[in-house]
């Protein structure tokens, strides 16, 4: 049987508490939640339901945070690039950014912790020739003519970037500014500690602790409109303070440079390949963050509570997938869920008792309003999250924000109370099952499982017009019946035998970014062994620009693999003929053109390359055999569910499986089947929300004709 309630966390606040116990009971809720600005009634403090409490361990005291104005958090911040057009030069460091959000440290050694660098020829400019002044906010540069310069600088972070965002977001006039202060200094440790006794204490109902997260933001800076300036999900920028700087000096034995981190500007954004310095400061920050975090949740283990984190705002330093995380010993991660990926990111934690995903929208006004449309954006986020869940699912559902904002839409309150349900049958049929895997997929580059699932991630999962082509490759694989890992290059190169386990590695990306790879392509060990690999049967698919990094004599290191090469100007006195489209197994579901995306240009075959698409003589889609091995190129693949079936074939024939298509398989693409030997059960799943016809092909080869309503999942027994 099916469970009827649970698995479901609700918001609530102070005006709908009638309003909160209906909903409980209408989604089958086991769990509420307080929310950013809001206090938990009193009056439901006694509900027969679990109780979380969002615990900011960083914010929210801003007694202590003005007491102790030397223990505020602080960020590296860049200036714009300015050219001196005589010998001195004035850079103004707050231009262009919130003035109540940052403020300059001048309280330590600006000569040690500030850097001012002449870009023009990529050198520091000696501590003489510079000075701040501190009424103006200008650094003085004695500078030659014409050439650029930067100030990196230490600013205090005096407004919390996320209760900054959210006092935008939904238009909290006049709120106090809530100033982020840094648990990682000892006089702030001490009193946190403290304090975290002091909120459980105070907070006896409480059930579970929702840590939100622990110590460090990731990188996000407002300009003076308030708008967002720059934002990375996974920066560490926001990490620093001399005092932790000094502690990296102490462990790596070598001087830190702001360089490390402001990385001319890119502040180490994941699509830039990391430098040993930038790692080794990431791999310090994540011990020192678990240590300290570890602390936390054993004072809440002590009180009988739960420790649950947030995969989100101040989680930097507690990158899930790495070794550090399961020593904090935490009970459960929770999440937005964006798409398929981050419910990914989420649902293959390891060493938590339970996980848990935010479904969108999140209750605020900006979807919650006069001619919103929240149903609309709900629908598109279950599909795509169910595809996920499927593979690997989450163990709760719930939803962020203002409940009474969503009281306001019952057509949406209704559609929440069908996915409650269907959540929970979904659940009930694959908990604690392997689903069937066709084959092993890993997916190369720089990061490895330090970044599974959060390739080509920025905005956390919003699309960019330069990513969406890449990051619908992995979007695709969280629905996909295949066994996916992430691996490094330098994996690669500290234990070449990793490829053994694998059937195919899949490189996406372009040019010299971590994606792709850049000057890792020049490591002769890497090369080679992934050369052999492929020639001795094994498979490669590339994305966008793979293996690319200009070095002798060739920009794709792999173009006789991959079979296809791209023109940058060095081979135009060099004819190519091989311009012939053919049919072929990867393309037998296709309907019509081809979504590539932005696509690549100026890539053109080799000789013996089979073309499968290409446009006014640029190759988007080929294959090609290199020994035992086969190679597929895709100048770029958004997700659709066409592209996920085209991608789903690539692999097959790349693999040498065309025989195994019709296994466990529809033949509409809109359909797709999932099955779960273990339990002896699959389902056929209507990814839209339309009716839809099809033939699903069981594991035996057996097949059935089969009409499917709008969004529906049938379950079967094998």
């Amino acid at each position: 049987m099916s469970e009827k309630t649970g698995r479901v966390t609700i918001p609530t606040d102070l005006d709908v508490i009638p309003q909160t116990l209906e909903l409980m009971k209408k989604w089958g809720a086991d769990a509420v939640r307080d929310c950013d600005g809001t206090d938990f009634p009193q009056e439901l403090q006694a509900v027969d339901a679990k109780i979380y409490s969002t615990y900011y361990t960083t914010r929210k005291d801003n007694d202590w945070a003005n007491a102790n104005p030397e223990e505020i958090q602080q960020m590296y911040v860049m200036t714009p690039f300015y050219t001196a057009e005589g010998d001195n030069l004035k850079i103004p460091l707050m231009k262009g950014l919130y003035p109540d959000m940052l403020k300059p440290n001048c309280r330590d050694d600006i000569t040690r912790w500030w850097e001012v660098i002449d870009r023009t020829v990529g050198e520091v400019v000696p501590i003489s020739s510079w000075n701040y002044d501190v009424k103006t906010g200008e650094v003085s540069v004695e500078a030659v003519p014409f050439h650029d310069y930067t100030v990196s600088f230490l600013a205090y972070i005096i407004w919390d970037p996320v209760h900054m965002y959210n006092a935008v977001t939904n238009d909290w006039q006049d709120v106090e500014h809530q100033i982020t202060f840094d648990v990682r200094q000892p006089k702030t440790h001490e009193y946190t500690m403290k304090r975290l006794r002091k909120f459980i204490e105070d907070h006896p109902y409480v059930n579970v602790l929702r840590f939100t997260t622990f110590f460090h933001q990731f990188t996000l800076i407002f300009d003076e409109q308030a708008r967002e300036k720059y934002v990375d999900w996974y920066g560490y920028s926001a990490s620093v303070s001399p005092y932790i700087l000094e502690q990296f000096e102490r462990e790596v034995g070598y001087p830190f440079r702001p360089e490390y981190i402001i990385d001319q500007g890119y502040y180490n954004g994941q699509y830039r390949i990391p430098s040993k310095e930038y790692q080794d400061f990431q791999a310090f920050q994540r011990r020192e963050v678990a240590k300290i975090a570890k602390e936390m949740v054993d004072i809440t283990h002590e009180y009988g509570k739960e420790a649950m984190m947030f995969l989100g705002d101040h989680w930097i330093g507690t990158e899930p997938f790495l070794e550090e995380f399961a020593s904090i010993g935490l009970d459960a991660v929770v999440g937005s869920v964006g798409n398929g990926a981050t419910l990914r990111l989420i649902s293959d934690i390891e060493g938590v008792q339970y996980t848990e995903g935010r479904l969108l929208p999140y209750f605020f006004p900006d979807t919650f309003c006069e001619g919103g449309d929240p149903v609309k954006e709900a629908k598109v986020n279950w599909v795509t999250a169910r595809r996920a869940i499927l593979r690997k699912p989450i163990d709760r559902i719930g939803y962020g924000g203002y409940l009474k904002l969503a009281l306001d839409f019952p057509e949406f309150v209704e559609y929440v109370q069908s996915v409650c349900e269907e959540f929970r049958e979904l659940y009930d049929n694959v908990k604690s099952c392997v689903p069937y895997c066709v084959k092993k997929v890993a997916v190369l580059n720089c990061w490895g499982k330090m970044r599974a699932w959060g390739c080509h991630m920025v905005h956390h999962a919003l699309y960019q017009k330069q990513n969406y082509s890449y990051a619908g490759v992995i979007e695709a694989l969280a629905g996909a019946p295949f066994e996916v890992s992430f691996i490094s290059f330098a994996d690669i190169k500290e234990r070449p035998e990793i490829l053994k386990d694998i059937d195919v590695l899949i490189n996406v990306g372009g040019a010299d970014t971590a994606h792709s790879g850049g000057q890792w392509w020049c490591e002769e060990a890497i090369v080679t062994a992934i050369k052999q690999f492929i020639y001795q049967g094994g498979a490669i698919i590339g994305v966008g620009e793979p293996s690319a990094h200009q070095a002798n004599g060739r920009f794709f290191q792999l173009a006789n693999v991959f079979g296809v090469e791209e023109e940058r100007g060095f081979t135009l006195g060099y004819d190519k003929y091989n311009w012939e489209t053919q049919d072929h197994f990867i393309t037998e579901d296709c309907t019509g053109s081809i979504d590539f995306g932005e696509s690549q240009k100026n890539i053109y075959a080799l000789e013996g390359t089979q073309i499968l698409a290409q446009q006014e003589r640029e190759v988007q889609l080929a294959v090609n055999t290199f020994g035992e091995g086969r190679a597929v190129y895709l100048s770029g693949l958004p997700y659709s569910f066409e592209n996920s079936r085209l991608l789903y074939r690539a692999i097959l024939w790349s693999t040498h499986s065309e025989q195994e298509l019709h296994k466990w398989f529809s033949t509409n693409y809109n359909v797709e089947v999932h099955a779960y030997p273990a339990n002896k059960k699959f389902c056929v799943v209507n990814n839209t929300y339309e009716p839809q016809e099809t033939t699903v092909y069981k594991g035996d080869g057996e097949s059935f004709t089969l009409s499917l309503k709008e969004n529906e999942i049938i379950w079967y027994q094998i």
